[in-house]
């Protein structure tokens, strides 16, 4: 199947990587099968993961396993197949992009033209659709050498979209620049998911971006799986959630713009349109935020820190705190010495992590079935740009 905007392949895949590799401090052993259209890898640095996308690619010639995408076998060193990386036909952006600097964003974009070509692959609107999803357009005469890292970074995605690849392998494409950058580049693969609908592999040490890109997450240590499953279950698994704390554990959901204000927004969890009533034995759930540039109806994406969001046992009054949500405990959980408490705001919506003390597991009296509130800042919601489709010629 195809994308009737693109052409380009459906999210409907099967990837199969079972992969045996001998690196410098331990061997990496994987066995993985996906079939979702954006897997993340997760892991701390030094864990694997780019020796993983390495294999899959080609680029390590003595790794030993097999690697097949649908029907198209990659690797299977028992039969003594092992297809060179530019018959893959594998779109692979590494952390630093690795742009040509004697072309200019246009050349660059067009690298991997013949390839494109040769597999039938629609050049002319993948271009023309990657020059205004990444908002290349006033930048495609420019050498790359002017290129801030950001621009660099949307250009080495765009290069590999343009080459007509099978799978779609994104190594940390934001690891090189600061934190504020990269949050701003999250809406750009958002929408080269929705629009595109190419497989991804997606390699990050970040909980928010695996959260807001990926529809099933790898976890990765010292070379072996650890943990495979939805992305906020596995990162809320006590025996993951260590490796996603240095970075702090963000809830990431879908949300409606509802309108804007001079400094503030109303948002509504949940992606149901604006206008359209809720389920049964489900409610709407309104949060202020910070404000963003977007119009009423927009899907966006709200990120709530779980360390964030303070619990109270009886409805709060008189607080500058401009969210105060009812929500019952579904789970509680001990990782050392921080407690995760598990709410659900509504049947419909996925429920929030909060981060809080074990002394307060005891003073709180908190345990499962009971009725909280959740006190949350419009300072601490941030607000990110969701999937939108762009209209065809």
């Amino acid at each position: 199947m195809t994308s009737p905007m693109t052409g380009l392949p459906s999210p409907s895949h099967t990837l199969v990587a079972r992969v045996r590799l001998a690196l410098d401090r331990f061997d990496l052993n994987v066995d993985i099968t996906t079939r979702r259209q954006v897997t993340g890898i997760f892991g701390v640095s030094g864990s694997g993961k780019t020796s993983l996308l390495e294999a899959i690619c080609g680029l390590r010639r003595e790794a030993q396993g097999y690697i097949r995408l649908d029907d198209e076998v990659w690797l299977d060193t028992a039969k003594r197949t092992c297809v060179k990386p530019e018959r893959r036909n594998i779109g692979y952006v590494p952390q630093d992009g690795l742009l040509f600097s004697h072309k200019n964003v246009r050349q660059n974009l067009l690298a991997g033209a013949r390839r494109a070509i040769r597999n039938g692959h629609p050049l002319r609107v993948t271009l023309r659709l990657v020059t205004e999803i990444l908002e290349l357009g006033p930048l495609l005469e420019r050498s790359v050498t002017t290129l801030s890292g950001g621009e660099r970074q949307r250009v080495a995605l765009g290069r590999a979209i343009c080459s007509g690849p099978r799978l779609l392998l994104l190594d940390e494409p934001f690891a090189s620049l600061d934190l504020a950058l990269r949050r701003k580049l999250l809406p750009f693969v958002r929408r080269i998911r929705s629009e595109f609908r190419i497989p991804m592999l997606f390699v990050s040490h970040d909980p928010l971006e695996v959260q807001a890109l990926c529809d099933d997450l790898i976890v990765l240590r010292d070379g072996a799986t650890i943990a495979h499953g939805e992305p906020r279950q596995v990162l809320t698994d006590p025996d993951i959630f260590s490796l996603a704390e240095q970075q702090g554990f963000e809830n990431i959901l879908a949300c409606r713009l509802i309108d804007t204000q001079a400094s503030t927004c109303r948002v509504r969890l949940g992606q149901r349109p604006l206008g359209t009533d809720a389920q049964a034995g489900s409610r709407s759930v309104e949060l202020t935020t910070m404000r963003a540039e977007a119009q009423p109806g927009d899907l966006m994406l709200a990120s709530l820190p779980a360390t964030d969001i303070m619990i109270a046992t009886h409805k709060p009054q008189g607080l500058s705190a401009r969210n105060i949500l009812p929500a019952r405990i579904t789970q509680l959980r001990l990782v050392g010495s921080v407690g995760l408490v598990t709410a659900e705001l509504s049947a419909d919506l996925p429920p929030l992590t909060i981060e809080v003390t074990e002394t307060s597991f005891v003073e709180l009296g908190l345990r499962p079935e009971r009725q909280i509130f959740l006190v949350i800042k419009a300072t601490s919601c941030r607000l990110y740009e969701g999937e939108r489709r762009l209209a065809p010629d």
